[in-house]
């Protein structure tokens, strides 16, 4: 982190039912089989199904250089009561003041409003850092993440035409997605 303005994230923080955590290289063989290799799971991300280990492991040494380098990065999403991984989440910095945020789950931690807190949990986490502007991208065909940033006081600015890769999906052809802002 070269920028004396840059505040710091925890890198732990506590909600309601979540516990949001740096991720760790000990944690790479979980992200793996939890999330990451399930194709399901993995429909409307902007990163490719991991089918090995060293893909999680590179996911990991991608993390901790974002960290690094900006007051904070993904975060793994585990349950308080049993501190079971459910998915991921994070900040993604563009400047001091701008970031992106996201969430994926496992597929049974669906429909438990888990992206709902996970996502409100970051927006707070985003505005301590001093983010003004926190946004995230959604394939226009992935209606349960809209409603989720919409829940999460989100508001849909507009369609980005052709705008990004969905590995998962289609392969080599960008996607419209919707863009969701929220100004802190």
């Amino acid at each position: 982190m070269n920028d004396k303005r840059l505040v710091k994230a925890a890198e732990r923080i506590e909600s309601p039912r979540l516990l949001f955590v740096r991720p760790a290289l000990s944690d790479a063989a979980e992200i793996l089989s939890r999330y990451a290799s399930d194709p399901e799971v993995t429909r409307f991300v902007a990163f490719r199904r991991h089918e090995s280990l060293k893909e999680t492991r590179d996911f990991l040494s991608w993390s901790d250089a974002e960290w690094e380098r900006w007051p904070a990065g993904p975060y793994l999403v585990r349950s308080r009561a049993d501190n079971l991984l459910l998915g991921s989440t994070g900040l993604s910095f563009e400047t001091p003041s701008r970031a992106m945020t996201g969430y994926v789950f496992a597929r049974d931690a669906w429909g438990h409003g888990y992206a709902t807190e996970a996502l409100r949990t970051m927006s707070a986490a985003a505005a301590s850092a001093g983010v003004k502007r926190l946004y995230a991208l959604c394939h226009t065909g992935h209606a349960g993440s809209w409603r989720v940033l919409e829940k999460g006081g989100f508001t849909r600015e507009g369609i980005l035409r052709r705008y990004m890769e969905f590995p998962n999906l289609v392969p080599g052809e960008p996607a419209d997605v919707y863009c969701y802002a929220l100004i802190l």
